[in-house]
């Protein structure tokens, strides 16, 4: 997985004026905008979708509330905070990417292809993953910051991943999304953190992982003899004798898997007889 993070002003702008203000400052400058240059601003309110299609070759059909905003004096503290994140994040991904992208191969078992990361200021706390038709790169907007940047760096894989399932399976998409989350949320940063994430995630998907979960462990290759240590390190019980180990899963990739849940789903979604620790 390549990731590529960059600070792109116009997107960084189109946040500002359409997003919730950041502060007071900013909110009187949005009001001001709006007051005296509505037809402008109006105008400029699906320029985000030109934006994504190609971020750095566009060029608004009229960019004078974009020269207002970039000329206001607290912008460029607001663009010096961004610039900050984005080398915050840039480091962050240098250090773990060569073991990261490693496991989440070994995990998702298909390629992802290059993202490019339009970072803006984290205190907007938006992830905005739009994807324009004929769009020239695969991007998403990140200004969203969790409490280490390790976990704010598989967040922003997990948006990834989920983007790139976004179509599959849509009538079964919280089977999908919980299997994303066991790949991504659970099992991938357990593995780059050392400490188990399993009980984290959406709480409404906590018991529809929870009995995926026996078939998940069989995905990731472990034995019968294995399972007891997952379960232990993860803080799920389940009775193994009670599972036909489907020695298959261990050679699927992830869309294979979610395949095999769906597929199964009458058997492997049994809430009376859910065990949990």
């Amino acid at each position: 997985m390549n990731l590529k993070f960059f600070v792109n002003d116009y997107i960084l702008v189109w946040n500002l004026l359409f997003q919730a203000s950041i502060s007071e400052r900013i909110q009187t400058f949005k009001q001001k905008l709006w007051l005296n240059y509505k037809k402008q601003y109006n105008g400029s309110f699906q320029d985000n979708i030109s934006i994504l299609k190609d971020p750095k070759n566009f060029i608004p059909n009229d960019d004078t509330i974009y020269n207002m905003m970039m000329e206001y004096a607290n912008y460029e503290k607001v663009k010096k905070n961004t610039e900050k994140f984005r080398i915050d994040l840039l480091k962050t991904w240098d250090d773990i990417k060569k073991n990261s992208a490693q496991e989440l191969k070994d995990i998702l078992r298909f390629d992802i292809k290059p993202y490019q990361v339009l970072v803006i200021d984290p205190r907007l706390d938006i992830v905005d993953k739009t994807t324009p038709k004929n769009r020239k790169v695969n991007t998403i907007v990140w200004g969203k910051k969790y409490d280490d940047l390790t976990k704010t760096i598989v967040y922003l894989i997990f948006e990834i991943v989920q983007k790139e399932l976004q179509h599959y399976k849509e009538e079964y998409k919280e089977i999908v999304q919980a299997v994303v989350e066991l790949a991504v949320l659970n099992e991938f940063h357990t593995r780059i953190s050392k400490h188990s994430h399993y009980l984290t995630g959406d709480p409404s998907l906590k018991f529809l992982k929870r009995q995926i979960y026996p078939y998940w462990l069989m995905y990731l290759g472990a034995t019968k003899e294995e399972m007891l240590s997952y379960m232990m390190r993860d803080q799920i019980a389940f009775d193994i004798d009670k599972y036909t180990f489907e020695k298959q899963l261990k050679k699927v990739d992830l869309y294979t898997f979610i395949d095999f849940c769906i597929k199964n789903q009458k058997y492997i979604v049994k809430i009376n007889e859910l065990e949990i620790i």
